[in-house]
């Protein structure tokens, strides 16, 4: 029989799983079936079939993406950054084992490198098995599976250095607070070559706002150019996301080059996703 988790319950004849986030906010989900659910040396997986998200991935109890929505959080940390270079060829994505973002990555032809660095390799195998209305079961040849910590990963030495790096980790909680530490930030920084740029995931405006401000700011010490940008993810908490771009050297997205087929992003997103809220900005310190 299946492990359950601490957070999924019966109730009458419905199963329902409870997401609590920071103690404050509890949202239950009625489920359909436990699809999977493994423990591996790094923390609890399971595939949850929901009623209202259809498949959905979650780790110690965290939701990270569903096959109903799942597709706005990847094209978001992965259209933005490869649409402002003009010619990303090798890219690099840290996190991500659902392989949702190497499979938006991959709609670029001219990209020919997709290294992508996940800690957890039980995490890639259930995706591609049990979620493939976000792993696409991804099979793509330039995409090379790493089963690596990413903070080590990025230290090492290569013979070639990264146009772009895509950093889509989950919360600074456990394995992945490192993710965010300005060490690591510098040995990305290090790892792109002289025009690259990178994004990443910089949580809530409304519930995480100290550790977007933290991100901007430790960014802000690395790169001349350092841009945020907001998306609607309707299962994090609060359904209000913000990305962070850290550039070497270009800045602006290119609306009339965007060809690629995708369910949310677009030309006017590309454009849009940058318009601020007063609140943030403040918070950031911006004009």
């Amino acid at each position: 029989m299946m492990e359950m988790g601490k957070y999924l319950k019966r109730v009458g004849d419905d199963l329902w799983f409870t997401e609590t986030d920071r103690d404050n906010l509890k949202i239950d989900y009625r489920i359909k079936d436990i699809v999977f659910s493994e423990t591996s040396p790094f923390q609890h997986i399971m595939i949850l079939d929901s009623y209202d998200f259809g498949r959905m991935l979650v780790l110690d109890d965290a939701i990270q993406t569903t096959a109903k929505e799942g597709y706005i959080y990847n094209e978001m940390i992965t259209h933005i950054p490869l649409n402002i270079h003009p010619n990303p060829k090798n890219i690099l994505i840290i996190g991500g084992g659902d392989c949702g973002a190497a499979r938006e990555v991959a709609k670029y032809p001219n990209v020919e490198r997709i290294d992508m660095v996940e800690i957890d390799e039980m995490v890639v195998q259930a995706s591609k098995a049990h979620l493939k209305e976000v792993s696409g079961d991804l099979s793509d040849p330039r995409v090379n599976f790493i089963f690596d910590d990413g903070a080590s990963y990025v230290k090492q030495k290569r013979d070639y250095l990264y146009d772009v790096v895509i950093i889509d980790s989950s919360d600074p909680v456990g394995p992945a607070l490192k993710l965010f530490e300005l060490e690591f930030y510098t040995d990305v920084y290090n790892a792109l070559a002289e025009d690259g740029l990178m994004a990443c995931q910089s949580e809530s405006p409304v519930f995480y706002s100290e550790m977007m401000v933290n991100i901007n700011s430790r960014l802000r010490s690395l790169y001349p150019i350092v841009k945020l940008y907001l998306a609607t993810v309707p299962t994090y908490p609060g359904g209000f996301w913000s990305f962070t771009i850290g550039s070497k050297k270009y800045k602006d997205t290119n609306p009339d080059a965007f060809d690629k087929e995708t369910k949310y992003v677009n030309k006017d997103i590309l454009e849009s996703c940058f318009a601020l809220p007063n609140f943030v900005k403040e918070r950031l310190e911006i004009d």
